[in-house]
């Protein structure tokens, strides 16, 4: 697929997403060429905020795969940061405007960090303006790929909004976010990850060598492909349980729900979700590159293998770390172990890949996926009720 020319994937109607896909490596090294050049800005801008208040409440938020950027990090972070002094939630801006109540609190200092692709989805203006409404020291990180969204424009005219925009390529031009949401994952970490920047170089590095694995390794994606599937489960664990929405959605988006998908944490799967497999079911585990947290992934690994129902169970893991006896795509690892929410960007790189192929597969056009025409690629319908 990778190796196609652009005239048989544009008969595909594969062509844009999959120029997307393969251009993500060189994106992450510019996203953080982007978070170095832009750092001291950054950090006085929350260091400010921290310095006036006690304890701040930072909210994550974002719609659809924007959502899923904060279920991805915060996990990882909240370990990281001095939760005395920061609150760390992951909130859809889906909840945000219709509860506002249960996360916007007048007397609590809010820091809301605001994901999106094009800036212009109606939930994120909404969710913005509830929270300007309702709570007195209200603060914005605005993470958006689109420089002329209605997100980025907002931030002119508001001192306490600051705007920090991802690489040009990273606004995505197919109808799902692939390229976007792995920038703007990226791009949190690196701003809230205390580690020195000598470190969150070496682990891009990493990153970027990764990613172009999943290029090079088309044809081991494609022969799990050609096995006779009508159903695929992502499990994981932590960051990489927040990651498996993502990679669910994009097999949903891509073959128009032609494939049937579900996601759950390793340990939750077994409490009823394990119902779902069948002996037309791919079950793909993204393994922890934490030793603990680790031992539960090969759990379910092994439990689903030995059950003998699947079509297919395979672990997505580094090269160093398998110790499982089944099927396996495998990283090679560049120095040190990352942490999983890192790892995250080249395991959903390969859901990426995969969904694309199974659109393919069920003649889907990945490009414009949806053939009613009711998904959009900007969310369209939404009536914003006065609070």
């Amino acid at each position: 697929m990778f190796q196609m020319e652009k005239r048989d994937l544009k008969q595909l109607g594969a062509d844009i997403t999959v120029t997307e896909i393969k251009q993500q490596p060189k994106l992450w090294k510019e996203a953080l060429e982007n978070y170095l050049a832009n750092k001291k800005e950054m950090t006085n801008y929350l260091s400010a905020i921290s310095n006036q208040h006690k304890k701040i409440r930072i909210i994550f938020t974002g719609a659809g795969t924007s959502a899923y950027v904060g279920d991805t990090v915060v996990p990882y972070l909240k370990g990281k940061v001095d939760e005395k002094a920061w609150e760390l939630l992951s909130i859809p801006t889906t909840d945000l405007v219709s509860n506002p109540y249960d996360y916007f609190n007048e007397s609590i200092p809010t820091l809301l960090i605001s994901f999106a692709r094009s800036g212009n989805s109606p939930e994120s203006i909404a969710a913005i303006e509830l929270g300007q409404q309702i709570v007195k020291d209200f603060y914005q990180l605005t993470i958006t790929c689109a420089k002329d969204g209605q997100l980025a424009q907002r931030t002119a005219s508001d001192k306490k909004n600051l705007l920090f925009l991802m690489p040009e390529d990273s606004n995505d031009k197919g109808f799902a976010m692939t390229g976007s949401y792995t920038c703007m994952t990226l791009s949190a970490l690196l701003i809230f990850d205390p580690v020195t920047v000598e470190e969150k170089e070496k682990i891009v590095q990493t990153l970027i060598s990764m990613g172009e694995e999943v290029i090079e390794k088309e044809e081991e994606i494609q022969r799990v492909i050609d096995l006779d599937f009508n159903r695929v489960i992502y499990l994981g664990s932590g960051s990489l349980a927040g990651m498996t929405r993502e990679a669910g959605l994009k097999l949903l988006e891509l073959t128009a729900g032609k494939v049937a998908m579900l996601f759950d944490s390793s340990l939750g799967f077994r409490h009823g979700p394990k119902s779902f497999v069948n002996n037309q079911t791919l079950i793909f585990v993204f393994t922890s590159n934490h030793e603990y947290t680790r031992k539960y992934d090969l759990d379910i690994l092994n439990e689903v293998k030995n059950d003998q129902i699947a079509a297919h169970v395979c672990s997505l893991t580094v090269t160093s770390k398998e110790g499982f006896n089944g099927a396996t795509f495998s990283f090679a690892e560049v120095g040190s172990p990352i942490p999983d929410a890192y790892l995250a960007l080249p395991y959903v790189m390969f859901a990426q890949t995969f969904s694309v192929m199974a659109a393919i597969k069920v003649k889907n056009k990945p490009d414009t996926p949806s053939p009613t025409g009711t998904v959009n690629r900007v969310v369209k319908g939404v009536t914003i009720h006065s609070y």
